[in-house]
């Protein structure tokens, strides 16, 4: 399969920049000096690395411009700055734009290869869906997926331009809270394949609603729609399916004869399930059963995604069973954590309406006898966060939990909560220090901010 479709471009350097003024730097020389740089890239002075090219990208509390020359003392071959009083034409370096220079780097890096590229977003689970389809296709592949959940306008250009020669397919995940974001990201990345995830209520501040959250992140379909490429579908999600009609799709489901068809096994505490294809056996008896690592129902969806990836791109049946089997959650996503005292469901790396949604209806169908909910505040969305906590709380009040501890500003000032409230995650960790939770199932979730993992140190 190819690669690189071209070689490093040979540019002289040295000098070339110092004429009566800088001159800022052209897309050539800049990837030059990427090139000369081992092809490394770093913009946090607390991470350098030695030889690699530094880029200078300010933030709304600092000038990075500022730390260009730390970061050539520390052992960085090139910086770039976009001041031109920071450049020096030496090692350090000027654009019109720090951020820009890095995604358009990227970009023109990105050309060089020839093999799929992969673009996942989505309102909920974007990084669960990579991590799972990163394991089935790296049952095939060597894969380049984007690290934790560096997927904004400086993640993508990141992972991006840590291709080499030796990747086979790359997955890029991209997140988004305003509208156009996902476009952009797609524009730098130029994926040939895109999956949306879901389409829910996060980010509903930056994006202006519910009908923002959909045009922003229908721009995905519309940029692979005009690239020719292709897009995997979920199409039990009514939504999604209309989002996509003009697209060239492969679909995924439960309820219909798609390309990649699921059914969820009622096996124990985490996901199982069965699959097959169009063409493919039909007796479900005779198909054999995928018990995953992952808690929570909303999960198996998840796992039929990466399981249509893959079986598209040709990954072996029972090399996709087996990527499936073997995946373990990390990052606080999706984990069962066993304690002396208690079994803990921790899903709280985010949270938004949905994903809130549901976690609380999985775990009200959850077959334990002394169940615990520990639910944190959902930030980001604006005007109406009042509503949607008011939500959540209706919600547990109709699944008839009453084991319930909220946390945060959201939660606390909300009229007629019957249920116990913390200001902060650590005046609830106190208060389930000194009064102990015992043989319990707790479902611990919240979003990032609010850390409410901290709270397994007092189960």
């Amino acid at each position: 399969m190819l690669k690189n479709k071209k070689e490093p471009l040979s540019l002289k350097l040295k000098g070339f920049l110092f004429c009566s003024m800088i001159e800022k730097l052209k897309i050539e020389q800049l990837y030059k000096l990427y090139a000369e740089a081992d092809y490394n890239v770093c913009t946090d002075t607390r991470k350098l690395e030695n030889n690699s090219l530094f880029f200078s990208i300010k933030g709304p509390n600092f000038n990075a411009n500022e730390f260009a020359q730390k970061a050539i003392d520390s052992g960085c071959k090139y910086a770039i700055v976009d001041e031109e009083k920071f450049a020096d034409g030496k090692n350090i370096f000027f654009v019109e734009h720090g951020l820009k220079a890095l995604q358009n780097l990227a970009n023109y890096y990105r050309k060089q290869f020839t093999i799929p590229f992969l673009a996942i977003t989505g309102s909920n689970a974007k990084t669960t869906h990579k991590e799972l389809i990163n394991a089935v296709l790296s049952k095939k592949f060597k894969t380049l997926a984007t690290i934790g959940n560096l997927n904004n306008h400086i993640g993508v250009p990141l992972t991006l331009l840590k291709l080499r020669s030796c990747h086979e397919f790359a997955i890029i995940e991209m997140g988004a809270n305003h509208q156009g974001e996902i476009d952009e990201l797609c524009r730098i990345a130029e994926p040939d394949f895109g999956l949306i995830t879901n389409i829910g209520k996060a980010h509903l501040e930056g994006f202006g609603g519910i009908e923002g959250v959909i045009k922003g992140k229908s721009e995905m379909y519309r940029y692979v729609k005009e690239k020719g490429g292709r897009v995997f579908t979920n199409g039990d999600d009514d939504l999604l399916h209309d989002l996509a009609k003009e697209n060239d799709k492969i679909s995924y489901g439960c309820k219909k004869l798609y390309d990649v068809i699921g059914k969820q096994m009622e096996e124990g505490e985490t996901v199982c399930f069965k699959w097959t294809t169009r063409y493919g056996e039909k007796n479900w008896s005779k198909l054999p059963l995928i018990k995953t690592q992952i808690t929570g129902t909303y999960n198996f969806i998840n796992c039929l995604a990466a399981t249509c990836v893959g079986n598209y791109f040709k990954v072996e049946d029972e090399l996709i069973n087996e990527a499936l089997s073997n995946y373990v959650p990390e990052m606080n996503r999706s984990q069962l954590v066993i304690t002396k005292t208690n079994k803990i469901l921790l899903d709280a790396y985010n949270a938004n309406p949905n994903s809130m949604k549901a976690a609380i209806e999985n775990f009200a169908s959850y077959p334990s006898e002394n169940k615990w909910l520990l639910l944190g505040d959902m930030f980001e969305l604006g005007a109406y966060s009042k509503s949607e906590h008011g939500v959540i709380v209706s919600l547990l009040n109709e699944k008839k939990l009453s084991n319930v501890l909220l946390v945060g500003n959201e939660f606390s000032v909300l009229e007629n909560n019957p249920f116990k409230t913390f200001k902060t995650t650590a005046d609830c960790k106190k208060f389930l220090t000194e009064n102990k939770i015992e043989n319990a199932t707790v479902l611990i979730k919240g979003s990032r901010s609010m850390k409410m993992e901290e709270l397994q140190e007092a189960l």
